[in-house]
């Protein structure tokens, strides 16, 4: 089990601002379906094969974390790269 902390500044002041970009940006960088997101209120919940996370608004910072096992912790570097990705470009 590996975990994973991601965390971008960001000038924006709610998730409910930044929502229609994250998920713009998860479908164009994880088509096909491998990842499924949900939000529940001002939380993003994330899963996938062998990973869960989630990615929350925080005291200025886009906050993702994840657990990763088997066999995401495989491919921890690529999800990193697609994940930070996204939430650099949804805070532009």
């Amino acid at each position: 089990m590996s975990d994973l902390t991601i965390q971008v500044v960001t000038a924006k002041s709610s998730m409910a601002e930044l929502r229609p970009a994250i998920d713009a940006g998860l479908k164009e960088a994880f088509p096909g379906g491998m990842l499924k997101w949900r939000w529940e209120g001002e939380v993003l919940h994330l899963s996938g094969p062998g990973a869960k996370g989630t990615v929350v608004l925080e005291d200025g910072r886009l906050v993702g974390r994840a657990q990763l096992g088997p066999p995401a912790s495989l491919m921890r570097p690529i999800i990193e790269q697609k994940i930070r990705s996204v939430m650099e470009k949804v805070v532009a």
